[in-house]
């Protein structure tokens, strides 16, 4: 039972003693939470129409509109529990071989199934263009599940093969760059890797055929200009494929710009 004669509806108070309402249902005995809203009709009307939803197997995701009361990622997670018989508190859809992660009615994520516990208890955002879940305290893109650095370029770093996106399943991502400062380009350095270094701006380190000497010139770019004098803090690249002997003759060999090599660092640089 309710309050205020409403089923579904009780009220209850804020530390301020704002008053509001909560919604929430039971289903398949499971206790929903629908939301909390700030009058008792509004949360009824939530409640009717979760009620509604589980009610009518011809409501799909799809279905929903701006007009709904319901929130949508609670659309999802009844839809989901009604069709599935499992239920998730993030607005995940089960579908034959992976899941579908809805982040708004129209942005359908696709994920692998081997990653259903990990988003089934996280919450993915999107913030300037990036997705990123909240893990133990940090703001993590997803993409780092890939093996991909957080600020990667899709169609430069990495790509999508079937060009969707949203699609996020192990095979359906190529990883075309896991290191920094390298970037594939195209136009007359076609086939080219080019490595870049930020000082006070980029600075091109130069253009090599593959990525592991793009990498290596990075590396070798960090060590110039901190020999150099310049203070400023690099992540160096890792590279695990390539012995330490092969290493140190790629990096002997490899040319670096006259830019780097020359650089001199002011006093506002190394602040």
């Amino acid at each position: 039972m309710g309050t205020n004669n409403n089923p579904g509806v009780y009220k209850a108070r804020k530390k301020d003693g704002t008053v509001y309402y909560r919604s929430s249902f039971t289903y398949k005995n499971k206790h929903i939470s629908l939301g909390s809203f700030d009058d008792p009709d509004t949360a009824h009307r939530v409640y009717t129409s979760a009620n509604l939803l589980v009610s009518s197997s011809s409501l799909g995701i799809d279905d929903y509109t701006s007009s709904q009361l319901l929130p949508f990622d609670k659309w999802v997670v009844i839809i989901n529990f009604r069709d599935n018989d499992i239920y998730f508190t993030t607005p995940i859809y089960m579908r034959k071989n992976y899941f579908s992660y809805y982040i708004s009615p129209t942005e359908e994520l696709k994920f692998s199934i081997d990653d259903l516990f990990y988003y089934s208890s996280r919450k993915i955002m999107k913030r300037g263009g990036h997705l990123f879940v909240a893990d133990y305290g940090m703001q993590v893109s997803i993409v780092s599940r890939y093996g991909i650095k957080p600020y990667a370029v899709v169609d430069r770093d990495y790509t999508h093969i079937n060009g969707d996106t949203l699609d996020y399943r192990y095979e359906n991502i190529k990883v075309d760059n896991i290191y920094h400062g390298v970037r594939l380009v195209g136009g007359r350095h076609r086939s080219k890797y080019k490595a870049v270094i930020h000082i006070n701006g980029n600075f091109v380190i130069g253009y090599y055929d593959d990525a592991i000497q793009a990498a290596i010139a990075y590396n070798k770019a960090i060590d110039i200009l901190h020999t150099n004098g310049l203070n400023k803090a690099y992540s160096q690249n890792y590279i695990e494929s390539v012995p330490a002997s092969v290493y140190a003759d790629i990096y002997s060999n490899l040319t670096i710009s006259d830019k780097i090599i020359n650089y001199r660092p002011t006093a506002q640089n190394n602040q």
